[in-house]
């Protein structure tokens, strides 16, 4: 199949597009590299089976004309930026949701009917079922990239209604792995590299979290595409495990041999949005013969060493 790939210089859409092209697909990938990387691409682009096309999921017309032809998105471009959310609420909505409609209508526009989408366990907000299951009671939205991520599922699901699309969306947990560029791990290396002798820490450190590394995320997804066939499909994805803020900083100070002194920020919140405790309920995608092959502090000593090796990556989201 000919794969459409948006974010493809991301974290997790380069590391797709590698799976694609290994298994013999070939790839058009589509950025505007405000967070990709194009060294994330060096793989991919030594296939020949390999497109790249710089574009903005808010350019409607070059992102329809790129995509013609194609046989499935992969629509992996948004804000990640949970944190800072409250500080340019405009942009969850801009790069997530109206990018998200904008893919959907050029799909339709080139009649292209398989959509993947990479959703988030944040649209959970703080469910107090656990492990959270992929149909709890209609949860309260407590991060604007959470809301802005069930609004793009919305839209989605209606155009597999209204225009006989068929979809694959998936609800995360935090991924780590290779070419791992924000989030906690990445901070708190960053932060005992500048200075080990001290960490700051959001929140209390008793936050509860679950984490998954990157390669198994991928081979979920792809396994879900082959073996699920309704028209709308709904995984939860994560590990059968979760742990506290403060086991990762053990892990992590651990492995690179420092003792530093701990301070925290208080509160079981790191920041607005944040919520104390994530833990998703995995059984329906296990039911298709999946299964994480790292623990989650397998996965994050494995992102530990991948940035040590690849110090540039220490610049790149300043």
């Amino acid at each position: 199949m000919q794969a459409f790939v948006t974010g493809c210089g991301g974290f997790i859409g380069s590391n797709l597009a590698d799976c694609l092209l290994r298994d013999g697909h070939s790839v058009v990938g589509y950025d505007n590299f405000s967070t990709g990387q194009l060294q994330f691409l060096e793989k991919a682009s030594r296939f020949p089976s390999f497109k790249l096309v710089h574009g903005d999921t808010l350019d409607f017309d070059r992102l329809r004309g790129a995509m013609q032809g194609s046989d499935i998105v992969f629509h992996f471009a948004a804000n990640a930026d949970v944190r800072f959310g409250t500080d340019h609420p405009r942009k969850d909505l801009e790069q997530n949701t109206i990018a998200t409609f904008n893919v959907l209508e050029a799909m339709r526009l080139n009649e292209i009917r398989r959509i993947v989408f990479p959703s988030t366990g944040s649209i959970y907000g703080e469910p107090n079922i656990f492990p959270t299951p992929e149909q709890p009671p209609f949860p309260v939205q407590t991060s604007l990239y959470g809301a802005s991520k069930l609004a793009c599922e919305g839209l989605i699901q209606a155009y597999c209604e209204s225009f006989g699309f068929q979809c694959w969306i998936f609800r995360y947990v935090s991924i780590l792995g290779e070419r791992y560029t924000h989030g906690h791990v990445f901070d708190f290396y960053k932060r005992l590299r500048d200075s080990p002798d001290e960490l700051y820490i959001l929140g209390n450190g008793r936050q509860r979290k679950s984490y998954l590394a990157v390669q198994d995320c991928i081979e979920a997804m792809v396994l879900a595409v082959e073996k699920a066939r309704n028209k709308i499909n709904i995984f939860n994805l994560g590990t059968d495990e979760y742990c506290e803020v403060n086991d990762s900083v053990r892990w992590i100070t651990e492995h690179l041999g420092l003792d530093p002194r701990l301070t925290y920020s208080g509160g079981e919140r790191g920041w607005i949005g944040d919520s104390p405790f994530i833990y998703l309920d995995c059984t329906k995608i296990r039911s298709l013969g999946w299964k994480p092959t790292l623990s989650i502090r397998d996965g994050i000593i494995r992102t530990i060493e991948y940035l040590e090796a690849n110090s540039w990556v220490l610049g790149v989201r300043a």
